[in-house]
């Protein structure tokens, strides 16, 4: 676990899609170091999702893992009805999972683009909407959509995957508006890159550029994005409702020219 002080989440169940990946399982940690209890969604990476509830429960926590195709709306639904059966409640959701493909935007098919937006954008509409209205129920919670800088800053061969993000964002910002006045506060956070095992050696010279053009001077860390999710969700963050909150070191604040 990383080392800082958090927001007292005890009583709190947190549901992350996406918490089989490297991302995914930073948020589930962070949640759980600040008391939540944890629902760990993998679609493919069991192994990693039920080690990581493992992991957690090992440290004291609380955490259970549940496979679903978020490709599926049904699933959606499943995957937040077990999720609040699990401990008869469910206080916050970060929509996390989703792909993120290299493909030129010549030739890319609609079903290219489909699977990508179906997986990012649909996959959070869906689970928005089941987790309002359990949340709508209960007198209120947090969602939090996992957007990226990308949605403002396009990267080449990344067109589905901006046009999702940036739809991300301004889904965040639409429920907001409307499920705020039943105590639901809908959020997004924006991360720049992230390290994780194996990208230096991937993408050498990505890694080089953008720690030069990081006034930090590093990658984000997973738990950077996770710290911005349990604020968001904590009492902290009461009055913050419809807010993109960007964590890359800066990398968005320097000139582009």
């Amino acid at each position: 676990m990383e080392s800082g002080v958090l927001p007292d989440l005890r009583g709190q169940v947190v549901l992350v899609t996406g918490a089989g990946g490297w991302i995914g399982q930073g948020i589930a940690r962070r949640f759980a170091a600040a008391g939540a209890a944890v629902v760990a969604h993998y679609r493919n990476s069991a192994d990693s999702a039920r080690a990581l509830g493992a992991e957690i429960g090992g440290a004291g926590g609380e955490a259970l893992a549940i496979g679903a195709d978020l490709a599926a709306e049904a699933e959606c639904r499943r995957l937040v009805q077990e999720a609040t059966q699990w401990r008869g409640r469910l206080t916050a959701l970060v929509n996390n999972a989703g792909v993120q493909p290299i493909q030129p935007l010549a030739g890319m098919t609609g079903a290219d683009w489909s699977a990508v937006v179906d997986t990012n954008l649909g996959s959070t509409f869906a689970c928005t909407q089941a987790a309002a209205e359990v949340m709508r129920a209960a007198g209120g919670g947090t969602i939090t959509h996992i957007a990226s800088i990308e949605a403002s800053q396009p990267a080449p061969g990344h067109a589905h995957y901006n046009a999702a993000k940036a739809a991300i964002v301004m889904h965040a910002r639409s429920a907001a508006l409307e499920y705020g006045p039943y105590g639901i506060r809908v959020n997004s956070v924006s991360p720049g890159l992230i390290e994780r095992p194996g990208l230096a050696d991937a993408w050498p010279d990505g890694v080089r550029r953008w720690t030069a053009a990081a006034p930090a001077g590093r990658l984000g860390r997973a738990a950077d994005v996770g710290n911005a999710c349990v604020f968001l969700a904590s009492p902290l963050a009461s009055f913050v409702n419809g807010h993109d909150l960007v964590v890359d070191g800066g990398v968005s604040a320097r000139p582009t020219w």
